[in-house]
C-alpha cells in the first residue's frame, strides 16, 4: 500500500507529466496551493499560523496564471471520492478568494481519477488529466457558449422535416445536461447529412472545437471527409490526402476505429483523453462494445450513435451504450415512413426470388443430366459418390453451371439503362473472394463483347479499389463497370445513389446486416446530378438467389449467434483451473509453477489500454508480493470476476501458438484430474497439430527430437510437467508453419448443366399496394406520347399553343374512347390532385407543367414553414409533422380540431399548449391556405 506522499510522487505526478503538466515548474502547478477563507463565528484571531487557512494538494494553472483546476489526492488505500466535497469547498473558494471563474475539479487516489464541472455536470471516472489547452479550451466553451434552443439549424445541410427534428431532439437533450445519444435512421435518410448540421449547430453555438467522426472501414472514412468538406469547407479536417502523421490543428478528425485505438495505446504520441468536445459513431450497431469501445471509454465526451438498423431488431447492449432507457433511442426514422413520405425520401423496391435445380434438390445422380454423367464418367469420378445437399453449394462443392445460370437470369430479369441493352449499376453480393472471382469470370466469358469492363470483383484487400481512379470510384463515377461483384465490402454504408439491381448470391443470416445490404438500393436520385447510366429510378430490383426474404419471414431477427470467449480469456481462465485444482489435492508445486505462469499472463496485459487502466485498483494489489503467498479462495474468485475478463484488450499477439498453449493447459488439467478418457483425446488432437509442422523448415528441423517424440503413445503416457512445458516453450512459437493435411477433404469443382427451378415476384416492403397505380400512369403516359405524334389536339398542346374549351372535351372523349378508363375523376385520384383540371394532366404528362399531388403540395408547404422556423422546438415540431399528415388524410382542418385527438397526445391542451397564440394564427393560415 502507498501513502498519500507516494501516491502522489509514483502515480499522480506521473499521470500530469503525461498531460503536459511540470510539477516542479510554479508557473504550470502549484502544489499545497494557499486558500485564505473566514475564520469560524465569534473567533477574531487565529489561534494558530494555519486557522483560516485550507491548502490544495494540487492547483493547475493557465497561461495567465490563474486556477484552472483542483486536484485532491488521497492515498491508494482510500476511496478516491472521499476527496469529492473537499475539493469542492476549494473550488468555490479560490474563486471567492481571487474572484476567478469556478475551477475544474478533480479528486484522485491515483487508481482512480473523478472530474467535476460543478456548475454543470455531475463527476464521472475519468482516464487522466487534461492537458492546459484542454482545460482553456473547456474554460473558453463554458464561458462563451450559447443556448442550444434558439440555435439556427442550417437547413442548406439538413432541410428535411425529420433531419431537424432530429437535430432539435439531441440539442434539448444537450441542454438538459444529457450526454449520450442515439439516432436511428433508415438508410439513405441523411444520418451523416444530419450530425454534420448538428456539428455545425454545436460549433456555432459555441458548445464544441473538435469533432471526431469514427467509422469502420476507409471507404467510409473517404465518403465521410467528402461530405464534411461539402458541407463544412472552411473546417480544418484530418485527414487530408495522403495525410498519415495525426495533426493535433484541425477542427474536425475523421479516422477508423482501429486507426483511432492505435493513437490512444501509442505511449510515444500522447493524446489526450479530452482532445474532442463531440463524438459522432456512424453504425452504432456494430462490435463496438468489446475491443472499439475502448475508444468511446477513453474519451467519454458528449457521444451520437448512429444506426439504420431498426429500433425492435437493435442489440440491447447499443441502448445501453448511449444510456436509452426502455430501448428508446433519442431519435427514429424507419425505412416505412420514408418510403411512404409525400414525396417519397426513399426508394421502394420488388423481389425476384430465382431458384435453381440443384439448389433446390442438390447435386446427385438423380439430379445431373444423362449427358453430364457420360462427360464425369469420361472424366474418371464416380457418379455414385457425388452427392451433396443444395445448401452446400459454395461450400463444399462448386458447380460452375449453378453460377452461369443465375448470371444469365441476371442479365435477362435486371432493371436496365434507358438503352434497355446494359444492366444499370448493380452489386452482387458474393459468399467469398474466390466464388467473386468465379462470378466475373463467368461475366467475362458470357459477354466478352464488353472486354472485362461489364463486370468487377471490389474487396477491401485490394488497393486498387481506393482513391481517385480506383475500381470503387470507377463504379461510383463512369459508365463502367456497370457491376461490383463484392464480399462484405459493398455491404454496409456505400452511398451510390444509381443503383438499381442486388443481387443475393450467398444466404444472410444477420437481419441487421440484410437491412444495410438492402440498404444500399434504397437512395434517390439527385436531379442536379443525373448521370447517363441512370436518368430515371422509381423502384430497384433484389434478385434473392438463396430464399433470404423467406428466412427472415419466418425468422425475423435472424439466426442468434454464440457469444465466443476471446482465447486469451480462456487460457487465463483454464491456468485459474489448474492452480485451482492443484490447491485443491494439496500439490503445491503444480499451483506455484502454474501462478509464475499466470503472473507472466498479468504482467502482459496491455497498459496503455483504457480498459486496463480503468481497473486499476482491481490490478493494484496483484503488484504486492503478499497477495500470492496464498492464493485463497476469495482471491481466487477475484482474479476469475475481475482480471480475467480483462484479457479481452490482447490483440496483438501470436493466436496460434496461444491456441497450440491452451490445448496443451488443457491435456494437463485433464492428466492431473486423472480424466484418462479425455485426456487421450485431448493428446491425440495435439498430436495431429505437431504432425503438421514441416520439417522442410528450418526453425521446425531443430525440434525434429520432440516433435517424433510427441507423437507416440509412450511420450503421453509418461508426460510430466516438464514435458507439457517443454511443448509450450519450444513448439507453440513453430506453429505458424503448420501445414493442413494435403490429403484432407476439400471443394469439389464441377461443371454441370443447371435448370431454373423456378422465379417468382415476392411482395415484400411498405407500399406493394402502389404497383396497380404505377403501371396505370405508366399506361395513360405511354398512350399520350403516341397519340401526340398523330393528334392535332395534342400537337398544339405539346407546341404550348392554347386549346378552346371544345377542344378540350373532344381530346378527352377521343382518350375515352382509347382507354374507358382515363376520365378526369380517375386522374384526380391517381396524380392525388383534386383541383386539378383535365389538361392540366395532360400538360403534366407532356411536361410541359410540373403538377404536384395534395399530399407533396402540403410535404412542400411545411418543409418551408418549418425552414422558417428551424427554432422550434422538438416538441413543436412534433405537433407539426402529426398536423401535416391529419391534413392530408383530411384535406381540410378546422381551428376546434387541433385542441382535441389526435392532437392531445402531443400536449393535453392540444396546439394551446405548444404554441403560443401568434404561432398559432400563422399555423391556422397555412393549414386554410392548403385547405382551399
Amino acid at each position: 500500500m502507498k501513502n498519500e506522499q507516494q501516491t502522489r510522487i509514483e502515480l499522480i505526478d506521473r499521470m500530469l507529466l503525461q498531460a503536459s503538466w511540470n510539477v516542479n515548474d510554479p508557473l504550470q502547478v502549484v502544489e499545497e496551493f494557499d486558500i485564505l477563507v473566514g475564520l469560524p463565528e465569534g473567533v477574531q484571531e487565529p489561534r494558530t499560523s494555519y486557522e483560516g487557512h485550507q491548502f490544495s494538494d494540487y492547483v493547475l494553472l493557465g497561461k495567465d496564471g490563474k486556477p484552472l483546476a483542483v486536484v485532491e489526492a488521497k492515498k491508494t488505500s482510500r476511496d478516491a471520492a472521499i476527496g469529492r466535497e473537499q475539493a469542492k469547498q476549494y473550488c468555490c473558494n479560490i474563486r471567492k478568494q481571487l474572484g476567478v471563474e469556478l475551477p475544474f475539479c478533480f479528486y484522485t487516489n491515483g487508481l482512480e481519477t473523478f472530474f467535476w464541472d460543478i456548475d454543470n455536470y455531475p463527476p464521472r471516472k475519468v482516464i487522466g488529466f487534461p492537458t492546459r489547452d484542454d482545460l482553456e479550451r473547456f474554460s473558453y466553451i463554458r464561458r462563451s457558449r450559447k443556448p442550444l434552443t434558439g440555435e439556427l439549424i442550417n437547413t442548406a445541410i439538413a432541410g428535411r422535416d425529420y433531419q431537424i427534428r432530429a437535430i432539435r431532439s439531441v440539442l434539448e437533450a444537450i441542454e438538459q445536461k444529457k450526454r449520450d445519444f442515439l439516432l436511428v435512421m433508415a438508410t439513405g435518410t441523411g444520418k451523416t447529412r444530419t450530425a454534420i448540421a448538428m456539428v455545425d449547430a454545436l460549433m456555432r453555438g459555441g458548445h464544441a472545437e473538435k469533432i471526431l467522426f469514427l467509422v469502420d472501414r476507409i471507404a467510409l472514412r473517404e465518403q465521410a471527409l467528402s461530405a464534411f468538406k461539402e458541407h463544412l469547407p472552411h473546417e480544418p479536417r484530418w485527414p487530408n490526402s495522403g495525410e498519415k502523421v495525426f495533426a493535433k490543428d484541425r477542427r474536425i478528425y475523421i479516422a477508423t476505429y482501429p486507426t483511432m485505438l492505435n493513437l490512444i495505446r501509442d505511449e510515444s504520441s500522447y493524446l489526450s483523453p479530452w482532445f474532442f468536445d463531440f463524438i459522432v459513431i456512424d453504425e452504432s450497431h456494430r462490435s463496438i462494445y468489446n475491443t472499439w469501445g475502448e475508444i468511446l471509454d477513453y474519451f467519454k465526451t458528449i457521444t451520437l450513435g448512429l444506426t439504420a438498423t431498426p429500433t425492435d431488431i437493435l442489440d440491447h447492449n447499443t441502448f445501453n451504450l448511449f444510456h436509452c432507457e426502455n430501448g428508446l433511442p433519442t431519435f427514429a426514422y424507419t425505412y416505412e415512413e420514408a418510403v411512404n413520405n409525400i414525396p417519397p425520401y426513399l426508394c421502394n423496391f420488388q423481389v425476384m426470388k430465382i431458384q435453381t435445380k440443384f439448389q433446390m434438390e442438390g447435386i446427385s445422380k438423380r439430379t445431373i443430366s444423362l449427358e453430364d454423367q457420360k462427360k464425369l464418367i469420361l472424366e474418371g469420378k464416380d457418379i455414385e459418390e457425388i452427392n451433396f445437399e443444395g445448401t452446400q453449394l459454395e461450400k463444399q462443392v462448386i458447380n460452375r453451371g449453378t453460377n452461369s445460370l443465375i448470371v444469365k437470369e441476371f442479365m435477362e430479369e435486371c432493371i436496365k439503362d434507358q438503352n434497355g441493352v446494359l444492366p444499370g449499376k448493380t452489386i452482387f453480393f458474393c459468399a467469398t473472394i474466390a466464388h467473386a472471382r468465379r462470378i466475373e469470370e463467368i461475366f467475362d466469358r458470357l459477354y466478352p463483347e464488353y472486354k472485362g469492363e461489364l463486370a468487377k470483383v471490389l474487396v477491401s484487400d485490394d488497393p486498387r479499389v481506393y482513391g481517385k481512379g480506383g475500381l470503387l470510384d470507377q463504379f461510383t463515377n463512369s459508365d463502367m463497370p456497370r457491376i461490383a461483384i463484392s464480399v462484405d465490402m459493398l455491404d454496409t454504408g456505400i452511398d451510390i445513389r444509381e443503383l438499381v439491381n442486388l443481387v443475393f448470391v450467398k444466404p444472410v443470416y444477420s437481419y441487421t446486416k440484410f437491412w444495410q445490404m438492402i440498404g444500399r438500393g434504397t437512395r434517390l436520385l439527385e436531379p442536379a446530378k443525373i448521370k447517363p447510366w441512370c436518368t430515371k429510378k422509381e423502384l430497384f430490383l433484389i434478385l434473392d438467389c438463396w430464399d433470404n426474404f423467406e428466412y427472415f419471414k419466418l425468422q425475423p431477427k435472424g439466426k442468434e449467434l454464440t457469444q465466443q470467449l476471446p482465447l486469451p480469456v480462456k487460457l487465463f481462465g483454464l491456468r485459474l483451473d489448474k492452480i485451482e485444482y492443484a490447491l485443491s489435492i494439496g500439490n503445491t508445486a503444480i499451483a506455484e509453477r502454474e501462478t509464475v505462469k499466470l503472473r507472466k499472463q498479468i504482467a502482459g496485459l496491455p497498459h496503455t489500454s483504457v480498459v486496463i487502466k480503468e481497473a486499476a485498483s482491481l490490478l493494484h494489489p496483484l503488484e504486492e508480493e503478499n497477495f500470492w503467498i496464498s492464493l485463497t479462495p476469495q482471491k481466487l474468485e477475484n482474479l476469475r470476476s475481475g482480471i480475467k475478463p480483462l484479457f479481452r484488450t490482447v490483440s496483438d499477439a501470436d493466436f496460434k501458438a496461444m491456441r497450440f498453449e491452451r490445448d496443451v493447459l488443457e491435456s494437463s488439467l485433464a492428466q492431473l484430474r486423472d480424466q484418462k478418457e479425455r485426456y487421450g483425446t485431448l493428446n491425440d488432437g495435439i498430436a495431429e497439430q505437431i504432425s503438421q509442422l514441416p520439417l522442410s523448415v528450418g526453425f521446425v528441423k531443430q525440434e525434429e527430437e520432440l516433435i517424433r517424440a510427441a507423437q507416440t503413445k509412450h511420450f503421453w503416457n509418461k508426460a510430466t510437467e516438464e514435458s507439457f512445458d517443454e511443448l509450450i516453450e519450444k513448439l507453440s512459437p513453430l506453429m505458424k508453419f503448420r501445414e493442413p493435411d494435403s490429403g484432407a477433404i476439400g471443394q469439389v469443382y464441377l461443371n454441370l448443366q443447371d435448370l431454373l427451378h423456378h422465379k417468382e415476384m415476392v411482395e415484400f416492403g411498405p407500399r406493394n399496394e402502389a404497383v396497380s397505380i404505377t403501371r396505370y400512369r405508366e399506361m395513360v403516359e405511354l398512350l399520350i406520347t403516341e397519340l401526340t405524334k398523330q393528334n392535332p389536339i395534342l400537337s398544339r398542346i405539346k407546341e404550348g399553343k392554347e386549346i378552346s374549351p371544345e377542344e378540350a372535351a373532344e381530346l378527352a372523349e377521343m382518350l375515352h374512347e382509347e382507354h374507358p378508363h382515363i376520365t378526369e375523376d380517375l386522374l384526380r385520384s391517381v396524380y392525388n390532385n383534386r383541383k386539378a383540371h383535365f389538361i392540366q394532366f395532360i400538360r403534366h404528362i407532356l411536361g410541359l407543367e410540373i403538377l404536384k399531388s395534395f399530399p407533396e403540395t402540403v410535404a412542400d408547404a411545411f418543409d418551408q414553414f418549418i425552414k422558417e422556423h428551424s427554432t422550434f422546438s422538438s416538441r413543436q415540431l412534433d405537433f407539426l409533422n402529426l398536423l401535416k399528415n391529419v391534413l392530408v388524410e383530411r384535406e381540410k382542418i378546422e381551428k376546434r380540431d387541433l385542441i382535441n385527438a389526435p392532437f392531445t397526445v402531443i400536449h393535453p391542451k392540444g396546439i394551446r399548449g405548444v404554441f403560443n397564440p401568434a404561432e398559432i394564427n400563422e399555423i391556422l393560415a397555412l393549414a386554410r391556405q392548403l385547405a382551399a
